[in-house]
């Protein structure tokens, strides 16, 4: 056993035995965080306008601060990004990371000195989680990598700006910045995919035992790898051990790991956010993430399928159901409030409190009252991939409202890195699969309200080529699994595959 091993086990020990009051006791570590925060922030802009000195419970707060999106906090972040001080949280902020909005444009999210801290805490308890879990350190002897954005900050403002992979980048610890992959020079390289293959320079003689990143970039560099040496990434790096990774569901891209490694690798999922470190795996055969209830996120839900009305019911953790999808509601200690931060979760437990990310409230499929989420479609797509023969790169589902002929339809636009034998079975089997999933599509399918679904096929590598022709190859950016409109189906018009 190798000295960083050793200790690795020594500190998941004494991390698991830290984390266990939280993890039992979770709705009064939320009580506690909500305390905290609102006595914090009382004395700021947005406290003093929204009578935090006289909130005493939960209902006091909703009565005061409203559910919002980036657009309404917008004029506060603005303040701040002037250097204006107390705004949203005591003093200014640490960092604004710089993420690309569905609706808004650029966003600039704050993290404060006290929300940073929590970024890291999240990733390292994922990984001394697994270790306390399998006891298998070793990947800890060799070198990682973390596919990650550009770690150069903008110094314009009072706050330096970057993307979050980024900011994390300067606050690795020194003893891990060693056996840390790629250079700080390579990271900075904004062109992804002379990125990458400067990355495969640094790496290919390594010792490579733990990757990291999003799936799909992680997948390129995996490919461009095999490629270049004409060998499994087993063959490339026989001690990679384990793969840690968030962002987006791994399901659909698992076939092609697996082929491309040779070997079935042990992962990790985690659940980061430029508002903070939400989840992470902490069981490897158990379903979902842990909640990180004690990380200064102070979380409220609204059932999705009531969020669109008027007035909907906001709740906190103490009353979620399992197999229910959530909006999820955010109050930071970097001075998020009532923040909807897009995304929807499902509960598989509460006790623990485990979630799954079920998709996007604003990339879903409803132009006929179906609302088809990310999780249905990936799901039925993983059902199909199982029973038939075929690797899928990545797809994307949009509506057809208007067809030229016949009833209208969902059409799915799917990258095949191996297409299936018999297409038209494919489609059939992965439309009942969609019908499994959500029942109300099944009933418009029955009904002849909508014809089973069409299968587009984009040409190999069509979606990165999208996404860098969209200024948006690499970094923490990926294609939205659908959307309610055709959009982006439009502009993938030109990556289509001729052969079809």
């Amino acid at each position: 056993m190798g000295l960083k091993s050793f200790f690795g086990i020594l500190c998941a020990r004494v991390v698991s035995q830290q984390n266990r009051w939280w993890i039992k006791n979770p709705i009064k570590s939320q009580e506690r965080v909500f305390g905290s925060l609102i006595s914090q922030a009382s004395e700021t802009a947005f406290g003093k306008e929204h009578d935090f000195k006289h909130i005493r419970s939960y209902e006091d707060f909703k009565s005061r601060v409203p559910i919002r999106e980036y657009e309404d906090l917008k004029t506060y972040v603005e303040s701040a990004l002037k250097g204006e001080e107390n705004v949203l949280w005591p003093g200014r902020p640490l960092y604004f990371c710089k993420t690309s909005g569905t609706t808004s444009g650029t966003k600039y999210i704050p993290i404060s000195k006290e929300s940073m801290p929590y970024h890291l805490k999240g990733a390292k308890d994922a990984i001394l989680s697994y270790i306390k879990e399998t006891g298998n350190a070793q990947f800890l002897n060799g070198k990682n990598i973390f596919i990650q954005g550009s770690p150069e900050l903008d110094f314009s403002k009072n706050s330096p700006i970057g993307r979050l992979s980024g900011i994390v980048a300067h606050h690795i610890p020194w003893y891990l910045q060693r056996d840390n992959k790629p250079s700080f020079d390579t990271n900075c390289i904004e062109d992804w995919e002379t990125k990458i293959e400067t990355i495969i320079d640094e790496t290919l003689s390594e010792n490579m035992t733990l990757i990291s990143g999003i799936p799909p970039w992680v997948q390129m560099y995996l490919e461009r790898l095999a490629k270049r040496t004409d060998k499994k990434i087993k063959d490339v790096f026989p001690n990679y051990s384990l793969f840690v990774y968030g962002g987006v569901n791994f399901e659909p891209y698992k076939n092609r790991f697996l082929e491309l490694v040779g070997k079935d690798v042990p992962s990790v999922e985690t659940y980061p956010a430029s508002e903070g470190f939400i989840a992470y795996q902490d069981k490897q055969k158990t379903e979902g993430l842990l909640l990180c209830v004690n990380h200064g996120i102070f979380y409220e839900f609204v059932e999705s399928s009531q969020f669109f009305e008027e007035n909907p019911k906001r709740i906190t953790l103490a009353d979620v159901k399992v197999d229910k999808d959530y909006v999820l509601i955010l109050n930071t200690n970097a001075g998020l409030w009532g923040y909807n931060i897009g995304d929807t979760v499902r509960f598989v437990s509460t006790s623990p409190y485990r979630l799954v990310v079920s998709g996007r409230i604003k990339h879903f499929t409803s132009a006929f009252g179906e609302h088809v989420i990310g999780k249905e479609v990936e799901e039925a797509m993983r059902q199909v991939l199982k029973k038939q023969s075929a690797i899928v790169t990545e797809f994307h589902v949009a509506p057809e409202v208007n067809p030229k002929t016949g009833l209208p339809y969902h059409e799915w636009y799917v990258e095949f890195k191996e297409p299936p034998t018999n297409e038209a079975v494919f489609a059939e089997n992965l439309d009942v699969a969609v019908q499994k999933q959500n029942s109300y599509y099944k009933d418009l399918v029955e009904g002849k309200v909508l014809k089973p679904l069409i299968i587009t096929k984009v040409r190999e590598g069509g979606f990165r080529q999208y996404m860098k022709s969209e200024g948006k190859l690499g970094g923490q950016n990926k294609p939205p699994r659908l959307s309610n409109n055709r959009k982006l189906a439009n502009s993938l018009t030109p990556f289509l595959d001729d052969r079809q």
